[in-house]
């Protein structure tokens, strides 16, 4: 989102000098022992210091299709049991009201269980929100640019079990959402109605989408909220139907690759890298179809900002790639800055891709270290795109 950030600011330094000043990780990379498959390491006793955090953060925004918006959020972030090799569970809890009556309540988390035994990780959202909408496929105009709102509710869970002695899990992911008094705001002219008009009457009045299916995670990240070293590899289907309560049938096939390590020798210079691959077949309404441009968060993505530069889902289809590259750098202070650039490209097949309609977006930012023993992150990127000017993004945590 586009925010702007007098009341941030406050908070954020206010916060800082409250702040523990626990011990924080070296800045030589060490790289990580191999463990043997079958054994099990000798737990580690957390210290006093390493108790549970709920910090709270003011949020004030404007977008031309919302107005000023305010708010506020939480962000706990804590370690089941005693045992500080178990990495922590986190949760992003957020709420604001625009100028315009809309709203947003989204809840995400990522949670650890004692061993690291299961593993949870999903959202539970109500928004109620407008939109830029500009058709489906790859090769969408700004000039049809019409303002569409809607309600949405979304559940979506993943329940892991680890399957063996090193960060691999599995199990299932089950995803509900209701889209409700979908509406369109603004044509794009007084004689040129709005490219939602055109899509099924079905797609127009919403409607719910439950689908559930098996899910395999490699977590392998040092830290889930800004990663130093390791590989996160999500891979699941979702298989949606009347059996499940829902009112489209369709599938999605999702891949999730990411990839970080340090360079120079230090943890001061971070190489992060990402792609996501997002495959449908059925009859997917347009709110379930992959889209360029995802920077609400939540839970589709696996809380992964995708192509920031982008509107948000300004180019949807249903077959989705795209791939993006970090290099983030520590400054001074808590200060951090970070350079990124993103490419992608949707379709309604994967074989109408071409190289030359590849859409790009990148730019670059800063990071301020909000909770240092943690490594939690507020991040502040200025970035453009494919058809998109320029704009500021506000989030907790890194893209990725």
């Amino acid at each position: 989102m586009r925010f702007l950030y007098p009341l941030l600011g406050l908070q954020l330094l206010a916060a800082a000098a409250r702040a523990q000043t626990a011990p924080v990780i070296p800045d030589i990379a060490v790289p990580e022992a191999p463990t043997s498959v079958g054994a099990t390491a000798a737990p580690a006793i957390a210290t006093p210091a390493d108790k549970p955090n709920f910090i709270p953060v003011p949020v004030l925004f404007y977008q031309q299709e919302t107005g000023f918006g305010y708010g506020g959020a939480i962000l706990p972030v804590w370690r089941f049991g005693q045992d500080s090799t178990v990495r922590k569970s986190n949760a992003r809890l957020i709420a604001w009201y625009t100028q315009k009556k809309q709203s947003t309540i989204q809840l995400t988390h990522t949670v650890f269980t004692p061993n690291e035994k299961f593993y949870f990780a999903g959202e539970l959202s109500q928004y109620d929100l407008s939109f830029f909408y500009y058709g489906l496929g790859n090769d969408t105009k700004s000039s049809d640019e019409s303002t569409i709102g809607y309600k949405l509710f979304v559940f979506d869970e993943k329940f892991m079990r680890r399957i063996t002695a090193h960060n691999l899990y599995g199990g299932l992911r089950y995803r509900l959402t209701n889209t409700s008094k979908v509406r369109v705001i603004e044509d794009i002219s007084e004689t040129q109605p709005s490219l939602f008009r055109t899509l099924p009457q079905k797609e127009q009045e919403g409607g719910v989408v439950s689908g559930l299916g098996p899910s395999l995670l490699y977590e392998g990240r040092d830290n889930v909220l800004a990663t130093y070293r390791g590989i996160y590899i999500d891979a699941h289907a979702l298989f949606t139907g009347k059996g499940l309560g829902s009112d489209y049938t369709f599938q999605r096939y999702q891949l999730d690759l990411r990839y970080f390590r340090p360079l120079l020798g230090s943890n001061n210079t971070i190489l992060a890298l990402q792609y996501l691959g997002q495959f449908h077949s059925g009859s997917v309404p347009f709110r379930e179809l992959g889209g360029l441009g995802a920077n609400l968060g939540g839970s589709q993505y696996n809380n992964a900002a995708l192509m920031r530069g982008l509107y948000e889902a300004r180019f949807r289809g249903r077959q989705m790639m795209t791939a993006q590259a970090e290099i983030r750098q520590h400054l001074f202070w808590r200060l951090d800055g970070a350079a990124f650039l993103g490419a992608g490209q949707v379709g309604n097949t994967v074989g109408q891709y071409s190289f030359g309609d590849t859409k790009l977006a990148g730019g670059a930012g800063l990071r301020f270290r909000f909770n240092r023993r943690d490594r939690l992150n507020i991040r502040l990127d200025y970035a453009g795109g494919t058809d998109t000017a320029p704009s500021i993004y506000f989030a907790v945590g890194e893209a990725f």
